[in-house]
């Protein structure tokens, strides 16, 4: 069975570091083919094969806590984006005071509010500002005045 062993190692993918990627499958097999091939004079002792499959089991863990961590930190850094554009569209209609590119503080309505590069860019009067460029948020503003012909809301009967 030498073959089937020959074929795991060659026919596996290998990561980025040039190794094997060897799965529970691949693992059993080599255990397997240890066994079979042992010396009779000399065979390996159980607490041997239950050594290395104590080992098999806890790297299968910890690589399985580590997928968990991944998938979490990824859904942690979407929950805080999602966040981030949430609060940052209460800003919306508002006045602030921000940084423009040369460093010098610059004021003006935010008109709205979108992601942009991975981070949260307000549309202020035109102008492309990143959320983290804000210094002050100084209230709402003013609406400017309608002239739709309308009267102040009395009216004459």
């Amino acid at each position: 069975m030498i073959n089937g062993i020959t074929d795991l190692y060659v026919n596996q993918p290998t990561e980025s570091t040039g190794g094997t990627a060897l799965d529970r499958d691949a693992f059993m097999q080599l255990l397997i083919a240890q066994m079979k091939n042992q010396d009779p004079t000399e065979p390996t002792s159980n607490e041997q094969f239950i050594a290395q499959l104590a080992q098999f089991s806890s790297l299968e863990e910890m690589q399985l806590v580590n997928e968990n961590l991944v998938a979490l930190a990824a859904l942690e850094q979407g929950n805080a984006l999602m966040s981030q554009l949430t609060n940052a569209s209460a800003l919306i209609g508002n006045e602030v005071v921000y940084n423009d590119e040369f460093g010098q503080a610059q004021g003006g309505t935010v008109d709205s509010v979108r992601f942009q590069d991975g981070s949260v860019v307000l549309q202020v009067d035109g102008l492309s500002v990143p959320l983290s460029a804000v210094l002050e948020v100084t209230g709402q503003s003013e609406a400017p005045p309608s002239d739709d012909g309308s009267d102040d809301g009395s009216s004459e009967g």
